[in-house]
């Protein structure tokens, strides 16, 4: 366990690296790009550029669950048989990329160009994107297999390496829209598709060449391929679930308010996906012990596993998010030059919605591990679907597009406790400790850490130096929450060792 839990330890700190290396990068080249193709450009590209978004949450979900099976056999040591299991992966995902791409290009391109609001002479724009969309989600699914096999062998730094690649490739893309005197809309989708590309063949060269059990031999073995489809096509149900409601919303504040207010949403999602870094890269760490642990038979190591992720993705994104949650106008004023309306209300809910998201990490994956998918996905996908007829109801009626957003923080809420109980029916799960532990207390380390930040927002004017004061004090008074209140008592001691340990050696 000691030597996991340092495993885990060194592979957050290489995602660490990585994330706050392309947070960095795409916070300012988000700037750039709003300012280059303007806010109408900006929305459009924010709700048809979107299923890029959409696909990559798809694929992310089809790695977690490849990644699953993958990690199951290396748990399962010598008895494992990772090398057919990778062959009848990548034939799958190839049939399942197949799938979509008939739909897409059918029912798809009907709805885009039939049932969409968009400005008459930006369709064939609108168009190009879409297809470039389609291109980037099917070298995405086809190489699924490649990236769950990098985390379930929890090469970390992989991922660290490529995203350096990443990120220049998309500085180079801002300077090009830039001195572009071509449509930047269509460049712009053009550029992000090859870059997508780009990287999904570099991390498939890279399994080909340093996982001897990764290279496809074309054989596919129906005794892994039944489970596997089953696992993956059910999970794939609960992500289209989830990315349809998120996809949903952002056409459906389209056809309402146009694609100004996709802007807004879309600034939003930017500023959350930065900080979702910080919580995704810990789980990423976290995931394959958890699989491994529950393959090899050792339920409650898996149990304190979910635990402590749960607990400490919820406080590592409070303590980032706090800030910008209390001064979002001075911060995105600060960051664009227009601010498009509702930006600052959508981004204060998402990010509430994504502290809730942050506690039901661990716990999915410990459904995965389990591999008894159906009934979670069915459930709670379906749970989730329904913010998509709510938030349409209220915008029907006349309420303001934020009542779409405050919907879905409504039901991720109830996702959450869904999880729960879903869990202690299926794998025996502790529903009443964990809400003890994880739950509830994290509450109480929010409200504590709220109070002062709040107080002195309320109370000063809108200045820097109020601005700083204020960003000072949310970092205080979370640390301390998340130490006094947040933490057991074993966890604090253990802290406090680590940091006399430094101490010592700083001293020396």
């Amino acid at each position: 366990m000691q030597q996991n839990n340092k495993r885990i330890a060194k592979n957050t700190l290489l995602l660490y690296f990585r994330m706050l290396f392309t947070m960095a990068i795409s916070l300012y080249t988000s700037r750039v790009v709003l300012a280059t193709l303007g806010i109408e450009d900006f929305g459009i590209y924010n709700v048809v550029g979107g299923f890029v978004a959409m696909f990559s949450v798809i694929s992310g979900a089809m790695t977690s669950a490849t990644q699953r099976f993958i990690s199951y056999e290396i748990g399962k040591g010598e008895e494992g048989n990772v090398s057919t299991l990778f062959t009848t992966a990548v034939i799958i995902h190839i049939f399942l990329g197949g799938i979509v791409l008939i739909l897409a290009e059918t029912i798809g391109l009907w709805f885009l160009n039939t049932q969409m609001n968009f400005p008459e002479n930006r369709y064939v724009a609108v168009n190009w994107v879409f297809q470039f969309s389609i291109i980037t989600f099917i070298v995405n699914v086809i190489s699924v297999p490649y990236n769950a096999a990098i985390i379930a062998y929890e090469r970390m730094k992989a991922f660290a390496y490529v995203s350096i690649i990443e990120v220049t490739l998309k500085l180079l893309i801002v300077y090009l829209l830039v001195i572009s005197s071509v449509d930047k809309l269509i460049l712009y989708a053009f550029l992000l598709a090859l870059v997508a590309v780009t990287i999904r063949l570099v991390y498939g060269l890279y399994c080909k060449r340093y996982f001897t059990d990764c290279h496809c031999n074309w054989i596919y073995h129906k005794s892994h391929g039944a489970e596997m489809f089953s696992f993956v096509s059910w999970n794939l149900i609960g992500s289209v679930a989830s990315v349809t409601k998120e996809q949903g919303i952002n056409i459906v504040l389209n056809i309402f308010f146009g694609a100004s207010v996709n802007a807004a949403r879309g600034i939003a999602y930017q500023v959350l996906n930065a900080l979702n870094g910080f919580v995704n890269n810990f789980q990423l760490a976290m995931n394959p012990q958890i699989v491994k642990s529950y393959a090899a038979g050792e339920k409650e190591a898996m149990f304190q596993l979910v635990y402590k992720g749960s607990k400490f993705s919820y406080l590592m994104l409070l303590l980032f998010s706090l800030p910008i949650l209390i001064e979002t106008p001075f911060i995105l004023n600060l960051w664009l030059e227009e601010v498009p309306q509702y930006t600052t209300i959508f981004l204060r809910l998402v990010l509430i919605t994504a502290l809730i998201d942050s506690l039901s990490g661990t716990l999915i994956t410990s459904m995965h591990a389990s591999g008894r998918v159906r009934n979670y996905q069915l459930i709670v996908g379906t749970i989730s679907l329904l913010t998509l007829p709510v938030a349409y109801i209220f915008l029907k009626n006349g309420y303001p597009p934020y009542s779409a957003m405050i919907v879905g923080v409504v039901i991720a809420f109830i996702c959450h406790f869904a999880r729960l109980v879903l869990l202690g029916k299926i794998i025996g799960f502790p529903i009443s400790s964990f809400l003890l532990q994880v739950t509830f207390r994290v509450f109480v380390v929010s409200l504590f850490a709220l109070l002062m930040p709040v107080w002195l927002y309320s109370c000063l004017d809108v200045t820097w130096l109020s601005f700083i004061i204020v960003c000072i004090v949310c970092v205080i008074s979370t640390m301390l929450s998340c130490y006094y209140i947040g933490l057991k008592k074993n966890e604090r001691d253990f802290i406090k060792q680590k940091i006399g340990v430094i101490i010592s050696k700083v001293i020396r």
